[in-house]
């Protein structure tokens, strides 16, 4: 009675052994290929200006117009560039005893002892740390003699002033295991380590990885009858993004250093880390997967139950904006793919890439359409 109680448990203590040899063999593989995939010692952080934003040499001073009013995009928590109260022509001409008066979004007078918004000796408008509450329309009153013996013209200025941010970024990927069966903790133990391996892989790079979604299922193969397959999707993005640009209270933080010394280490110090080169990000991901199919070619013996399907990684390049903010290549041809606050008249209420219209919206950066 005693040796046939023994014996199946002995078999059943095999068997365990044995499953949860799968799970090994897969996690194993897993750690040979991220160990093979190295990451650089050091990389470069490079600032990175909007994608499309046409930078020209007179991008940190801007110039009016009497004809409409001129658009201006700060970065939020930012300094701001010049706002000149004058056109361009004027701008290259002498001015006798010029005045300046700045009106806000409300009509209010922008004072000179303002904190947030300066005017300096000759009359240009500069924002110290861009709140979003400081979009709107900005008039200047300009009055000046062209001559001594002249008399006094007067002119009326108006710029449309948008705070931006820049989008949140991230690459989508999706790939494909060959799996135990759907219903075994085999799966879900392997998902949180895949996981966990590309965490480890990517946390030097100021990035982090999220899953998306996790699936099996059974799939029917030609010649091959039924098998079971993990779909994996999953995200890589900066881990700074939801908390959006700090304000920038550097010397380098002037719009003349932060557009023109674009590979400037130092100022780059002073701003969010961006998931170091995305591209790199994507680089390694892809050699860690592609390390696994080399693997697998070499081995000798049964592949394990849980292995990756060669050929199943894509990815695709994903822009989202934060609520509040949008874009829009007809309204805003300078930045087009700049994240700017919408208008009143629109809404973003989540991470889309486009505000939508609300009639009822009276602010700029409106979340909710009431």
């Amino acid at each position: 009675m005693e040796a046939s109680a023994l014996g199946p448990a002995r078999r059943g203590r095999r068997r365990t052994r044995a499953a949860g040899s799968l799970l090994s063999r897969a996690a194993i593989l897993l750690f040979i290929s991220a160990f093979l995939v190295r990451v650089p010692s050091s990389v470069g952080h490079l600032v990175r200006l909007p994608r499309g934003f046409r930078l020209t040499k007179d991008s940190v001073k801007i110039v009016g117009s009497t004809h409409f009013p001129v658009k201006v995009y700060v970065m939020l928590h930012q300094k701001s560039p010049h706002v000149l109260c004058v056109t361009q022509r004027l701008r290259n001409v002498e001015l006798i005893d010029p005045s300046f008066q700045w009106h806000g979004p409300k009509g209010k007078i922008v004072s000179v002892e303002n904190r947030t918004a300066q005017i300096t000796s000759t009359g240009s408008l500069v924002f110290q740390n861009f709140e979003e509450s400081m979009s709107g329309i900005y008039t200047c009153f300009l009055e000046y003699k062209p001559t001594v013996e002249e008399i006094v013209k007067r002119l009326q200025l108006k710029y449309a002033i948008y705070a931006y941010r820049e989008p949140h970024y991230y690459y989508q990927f999706t790939a494909r295991y060959h799996a135990a069966p759907c219903n075994s903790i085999y799966n879900i133990s392997f998902e949180k380590k895949l996981i966990q391996i590309l965490s480890k892989l990517l946390l030097d790079l100021s990035c982090e990885i999220s899953l998306l979604k996790s699936e099996c299922h059974h799939v029917k193969m030609q010649r091959a009858g039924l098998q079971n397959e993990l779909f994996f999707t999953f995200s890589v993005s900066s881990l700074d993004t939801e908390k959006g640009p700090k304000p920038c209270t550097d010397h380098n933080c002037e719009p003349s250093k932060r557009l023109f010394k674009v590979g400037m280490k130092n100022w780059a110090s002073s701003r969010q880390l961006h998931c170091a080169v995305p591209l790199e990000a994507k680089n390694l991901i892809e050699r860690f997967f592609n390390q696994q199919v080399e693997i697998l070619g070499r081995r000798a013996e049964q592949l394990p139950e849980i292995y990756y399907i060669e050929g199943t990684l894509q990815m695709v390049w994903i822009n989202r904006c934060f609520p509040g903010y949008g874009m829009n290549v007809q309204q805003h041809p300078k930045c087009p793919e700049c994240c700017v606050i919408c208008s009143p008249g629109s809404y973003n209420p989540r991470d889309g890439i486009h505000c939508l219209q609300c009639n009822s919206s009276l602010v700029y950066g409106a979340k909710t359409c009431l």
